[in-house]
């Protein structure tokens, strides 16, 4: 593995197939598949809720397509990895400080965003909860590299908490990467639906957020992946079309606990999505808590997101990768200024296997 800029490593062909060599079938022909160890440098996490970010530098002579993702990590360890795909990194050290809430109160203490302030910024992976490996469909890849805005690859480990490292012992947590140079004329992508909010005491709250596809582009959705603190409940995601006859039509594409594993899921709806199609998420939090809960990074605070994974044919991903909105008690989406008139409220909030509804008061993936 060559060595760039202290720790900043090339991704280069030559470099990863030393690692592992194996072949995968396509469409009656084989294409070579390397894989990339892209671990935590040996760190020793220091404080609890920790964020520590480490990037790898992608070689920009040629294009990598990448087709798998297998974790180095357990929940006793980290609490969640999130893989980011960025234009720059958010330092140029080796390891730094990237929780949403850092403090520089250690002026030799690198702190910073994931990706560089102003440049691409993007979630190509995420893991929590023991989730298993990724591997995506047959001919779908997420490019990276010569002809894609990610030129470099930041690895976001959250250390929740510490005791296993209070021996000096060091951490190497991270992601195998599988990937290929076959070119794909499937381009993965993610969009993050999620949103801010607060849930007040001893109240069952729904999070929500809604965007609109305003790029004329189809995206086929194929897996998603939800995920919050501990106040999580029931997290469902949807596609909101309006038909011939101006009516509207929502479609469940995926519904989960998210306190079960985090991976990502095969979406329960395959119909494409298309320009002016609305994207749509909730969270139903039930707090048990005497005090107020805020949307943070620690798990004292909450998260609601909704993950969606999907792909373009012939054409490159959407280059809108987040959707978020206020959430409550500002944004819900029976708003009067979202338009939307059939609400699935029930089934948004029920899982059918455990028969549990909660009210407002207020692995391989195939196509």
């Amino acid at each position: 593995m060559k060595n760039m800029e202290n720790f900043h490593m090339v991704f280069s062909l030559t470099t990863f197939l030393t690692v592992a060599f194996n072949l995968i079938q396509l469409t009656n022909c084989y294409y070579a598949v390397g894989k990339f160890p892209f671990l935590m440098p040996k760190v020793v996490p220091y404080k609890k809720e920790l964020y520590l970010c480490t990037p790898v530098k992608v070689d920009n002579t040629q294009n990598y397509y990448i087709v798998g993702f297998e974790p180095n990590a357990t929940m006793e360890t980290a609490h969640h990895m999130l893989l980011y795909g960025c234009g720059e990194p958010g330092s140029k050290s080796p390891v730094w400080n990237c929780g949403e809430m850092a403090r520089n109160n250690n002026e030799d203490e690198e702190t910073g965003s994931p990706c560089g302030n102003g440049g691409h910024s993007q979630i190509i992976y995420a893991w929590a909860r023991d989730a298993p490996k990724l591997e995506l469909p047959e001919g779908v890849g997420f490019k990276v590299g010569k002809n894609s805005p990610i030129k470099y690859m930041v690895l976001q480990v959250h250390y929740a908490t510490i005791d296993k490292f209070k021996d000096g012992s060091y951490d190497d947590s991270g992601i195998f990467i599988d990937y290929t140079l076959q070119p794909m004329q499937k381009l993965a992508g993610v969009l993050l639906l999620g949103t801010s909010g607060v849930i007040a005491p001893n109240k069952i709250e729904h999070m929500e957020t809604i965007c609109t596809i305003k790029e004329n582009k189809t995206i086929y959705p194929f897996a998603y992946r939800t995920h919050t603190h501990s106040l999580g409940k029931v997290v469902s995601g949807y596609q909101v079309q309006t038909d011939e006859r101006g009516e509207e039509i929502w479609t469940e594409l995926g519904k989960r606990n998210p306190l079960t594993p985090q991976m990502f899921y095969s979406t329960h709806s395959k119909k494409p999505i298309k320009l002016f199609d609305k994207l749509a998420a909730r969270c139903t939090m039930e707090s048990h808590r005497e005090t107020v809960t805020y949307i943070g990074a620690t798990n004292a605070d909450e998260m609601c997101n909704f993950y969606l994974m999907y792909y373009v044919e012939n054409d490159e991903p959407l280059d809108m990768k987040y959707c978020f909105s206020a959430g409550p008690p500002y944004f819900y989406w029976n708003n009067t200024e979202t338009g939307l008139k059939h609400i699935p409220d029930f089934d948004a909030s029920y899982l059918p296997k455990t028969n549990e509804y909660h009210e407002s008061h207020g692995n391989h993936i195939n196509h």
